[in-house]
């Protein structure tokens, strides 16, 4: 059976590549501490700067998106083979995981889910250190999901294509003082969504329907397709991005550079709510 969104603890065969992707932003070497200490078993570690990552250029955004071959050759080395099934999985409520989840698939390989409910809801067995891996044959095809840059998003503000979605908390799309973001505020004619707002209260996902429904009003009259997500730095996007594909609204593009990329020209325009 293949796995495009989410999978269940319980559906975890030993055939499938299982990458932790925990992290924090506020200790970025947390993650793979932890992932030492106990991880699933045979399951192998990708840091979001180091792995899931370009190196940022102070103009590009914090996370830029890493090059596609240096990206193939990343996975290749924890094992990928080509159509494999891949899990990710965190321990923060599936950001991280689905960067790797939307990175994988806009390299060209669909088969790749996120462990609903993360770390927290696996009941099996946890292996401490670092594992081992055979090099496998995956190769990138992509990108083969939609993108769009600064440039874009500037020419929507004043002439409308898209419906632009924030997945940063409200504060922040509002434009209170964050120690994240130098600048506070809001890309003009965006909306929000926090991307916890996709999680139920044990951290799954909501169910499909109430997503639809959830979407549907923060979509309003746009067409998935006529919407961008962005955040921060491109990360928490992705699990807006992989909500709306649990509710069967696809064809949404990311705006890789988000919020951070946005205020390095300042240039660009910038709302607040406040």
């Amino acid at each position: 059976m293949s796995f495009a969104t989410l999978i269940g603890a319980d559906a975890i065969t030993p055939d499938m590549l299982i990458v932790d992707c925990s992290f924090d932003l506020g200790d970025p070497e947390a993650g793979r501490r932890a992932f030492a200490q106990g991880h699933i078993t045979g399951a192998h570690y990708l840091h979001l700067d180091a792995d899931l990552s370009a190196p940022p250029k102070g103009t590009n955004g914090r996370h830029p998106l890493p090059d596609p071959d240096v990206f193939a050759a990343t996975m290749r080395g924890i094992g990928l083979h080509k159509g494999q099934q891949v899990v990710a999985y965190d321990a923060q409520g599936g950001p991280y995981a689905a960067r790797l989840w939307w990175l994988l698939r806009w390299a060209g390989h669909d088969k790749v889910a996120v462990l609903d409910g993360g770390l927290q809801a696996w009941t099996g067995p946890l292996e401490g250190g670092t594992s081992d891996a055979v090099p496998g044959d995956f190769t990138a095809s992509g990108p083969a999901l939609a993108t769009v840059d600064a440039d874009a998003v500037l020419a929507n503000i004043a002439s409308p294509k898209f419906l632009v979605v924030d997945a940063r908390t409200a504060e922040r799309w509002r434009g209170e003082a964050n120690p994240m973001d130098p600048v506070a505020g809001h890309i003009p004619g965006s909306t929000n969504r926090f991307f916890k707002d996709n999680l139920q209260a044990d951290g799954r996902f909501k169910p499909a329907e109430q997503l639809a429904a959830e979407w549907g009003a923060v979509l309003g009259d746009a067409a998935p397709k006529d919407s961008v997500m962005q955040c921060g730095s491109g990360v928490t996007a992705c699990h807006n991005l992989l909500a709306m594909e649990v509710a069967g609204l696809c064809g949404a593009a990311l705006y890789p550079g988000s919020w951070s990329e946005w205020i390095a020209d300042p240039e660009r325009p910038v709302a607040r709510e406040i």
